[in-house]
């Protein structure tokens, strides 16, 4: 037996304004998944992205507190091309979403940039930059 990537989950402090942030991104949630304790959105290849209440994880783990400070996580989306990476971060800033790092092109080849989801979740943007000539 050999254990399988399957699922990204994250705990949320607000499931109905988790929902509405990565719906803006594409992520196809249930229309009834802002209101549930636990919601999932299926991913490319087969994986999902699962958010589960604080209290749903309280239920299972009556000790949990949630994390202070920076988040520990990000989830990284390839964007179409550097311009893309340049406007889904404002629009996500415009919304009142936490831009954390302004898009920029970075050493390594790539338009990067850093927004924060409802609690604190690095969402990282990113695109190949085009060859030097």
């Amino acid at each position: 037996m050999t254990p399988r990537f399957n699922a990204i989950g994250l705990v949320v402090s607000d499931m109905a304004a988790s929902v509405a942030f990565y719906r803006r991104l594409g992520f196809g949630f249930a229309e009834d998944a802002g209101s549930a304790p636990h919601a999932e959105a299926e991913l490319p290849g087969g994986l999902r992205l699962l958010l589960d209440t604080e209290d749903t994880v309280r239920s299972f783990a009556p000790a949990f507190e949630p994390p202070v400070g920076g988040g520990r996580a990000s989830l990284a989306l390839l964007c179409d091309s550097p311009a893309e990476v340049d406007t889904v971060y404002d629009e996500l800033v415009a919304a009142g979403y936490h831009g954390e790092l302004k898009p920029w092109d970075a050493f390594w080849g790539q338009r990067y940039a850093v927004v924060h989801d409802p609690d604190g979740n690095g969402v990282d943007l990113f695109a190949a930059l085009p060859a030097a000539e």
